[in-house]
């Protein structure tokens, strides 16, 4: 999977890029990107503005309800179909409906994720993965720290920068020759989470089809097998310490045996850090990455002291979003694949606005896909779609599950206005680009 995983970590990379040439400040997040298509205001030869910055005329909510008419008649979804829409700057309501019924969200369960943990741990947060040595035993043991973009190897001009077995495994080697030690066991430590390691909700094919891998505290490249494939390791914590012996041969170590389970204890020899925490959400929400997810909710458990398994990251994820005022969201998971979570549209549009409104909660807004550029909305909108005209105006969440197309984020429209919107189907044969109509529509608009 490093051809999917290193289109996602680029797409992050062009838009921390992006951010930082557009000099973009928390108040503005949501109006900043994309940017219109013609400058704003118009510059003369000698460069003087010849025409003053455009106050975007309010949109009107009759017009906005009658643009969104036409399509939600044709778009097959009249029944299941709920939504909500507000202005990005004042939070007026727009557009309602059903905007109070809670539904199956599937994953833009993340926008709820991202902004707990945001919340909870702020955004410099880092994830640490340890090595710890039994001097008695002479073993080496790998300690998981939630980090599930850790990885074997990386490309050393790559950005951002992961953590790597490789780091890990060179620092803990020289830590073991100041010692004398030259010939090791490994053993590998998975219990920072607890519980089951799926999640209620979860079908058994998840995991077989690759949307996910079981949930651990230590896994590399999110458990999968090879990074070119979907396949997930039948037991990624154990692949990882049989990676993390291989960096430490490497690194000219002896390594006697198989890795086996092994209690970490003592201070660790070496660690690794992940991203801070806004890149691992921009990350999940870009790449919409499963295991992230759940690793984040687990990660906002044992910051408040709940048990780091799902019901605890979900009563954890609850507890922050009711501190920031937000009702309407229940979860068995922090991923979205659990077909019992609930969320309602006016939920997620407060949580996006309450993430473009407080700089601490930002990375959400930042990792939210652009329509045909970026993340899982890279494939829509194309030019062979009649969404095209919304190509780099939507940013937005998805959601998909049998039966399940959900979208939230932001949209910018013909006259200068950003709506935060909500679109949820729970429609038999619900997909995404009959939610893309709409929101080409909102586009569209000159609502004014």
């Amino acid at each position: 999977m490093r051809r999917v995983r290193g289109e996602a970590f680029l797409a992050l990379a062009l838009l921390n890029i992006f951010v930082l040439i557009t000099g973009l400040v928390a108040l503005d997040v949501i109006e900043a990107r994309p940017l219109s298509a013609v400058p704003n205001p118009v510059t003369r030869a000698d460069g003087v503005a010849a025409v003053a910055p455009a106050t975007p005329t309010p949109a009107d909510p009759v017009r906005i309800a009658d643009i969104l008419d036409d399509p939600m008649s044709s778009s097959g979804l009249e029944e299941g179909l709920s939504g909500y829409v507000v202005d990005g700057v004042t939070g007026e309501t727009l557009f309602e409906r059903d905007a109070d019924t809670p539904v199956t969200p599937a994953s833009t369960t993340k926008i709820a994720t991202a902004v707990a943990v945001l919340d909870t741990v702020g955004p410099d947060h880092v994830l640490r993965t340890e090595a710890h040595l039994d001097a008695e035993e002479n073993r080496v043991v790998l300690r998981g720290g939630g980090d599930v973009t850790l990885t074997a190897t990386a490309d050393s001009a790559a950005y951002p920068q992961v953590a790597t077995l490789e780091e890990l495994a060179e620092d803990t080697a020289a830590a073991l020759a100041e010692r004398g030690l030259d010939t090791v066991t490994v053993g590998y430590d998975d219990s920072l989470f607890t519980g089951p390691d799926t999640a209620p909700g979860w079908k058994p094919n998840y995991v077989t089809e690759g949307s996910t891998a079981t949930i651990h505290a230590l896994m590399v490249d999110s458990g999968r097998v090879d990074t070119d494939v979907l396949t997930r390791s039948a037991n990624p914590p154990l692949a990882a310490a049989e990676a993390f012996a291989d960096q430490l041969e490497q690194a000219g170590l002896t390594v006697e045996g198989s890795p086996d389970e092994a209690g970490a204890s003592g201070e660790p020899v070496a660690s690794v850090d992940s991203m801070p925490m806004s890149a691992l959400v921009e990350f999940m929400m870009l790449a919409s990455d499963n295991n992230m997810a759940e690793s984040l909710g687990r990660i906002t458990a044992l910051e408040t002291g709940e048990e780091p398994d799902h019901t605890g990251a979900a009563t954890a994820t609850h507890r922050a979003l009711e501190g920031l005022g937000i009702e309407g969201v229940q979860l068995s998971d922090n991923s979205g694949l659990s077909t019992k979570n609930r969320i309602t549209p006016r939920a997620l549009v407060q949580l996006v606005k309450a993430a473009a409104d407080e700089p601490r909660l930002n990375a959400t807004i930042t990792g939210l896909p652009t329509a045909h550029s970026t993340g899982t909305l890279a494939g829509r909108y194309s030019e062979h779609s009649s969404s095209h005209a919304a190509a780099g105006l939507v940013r937005g969440k998805t959601g998909t599950l049998d039966g399940v197309s959900t979208l939230a984020g932001t949209i910018h429209d013909q006259e200068g206005n950003v709506f935060v919107f909500a679109l949820m189907a729970n429609s038999p044969g619900a997909s995404g680009p009959q939610l893309d109509t709409l929101a080409t529509a909102l586009s569209q608009c000159g609502c004014g």
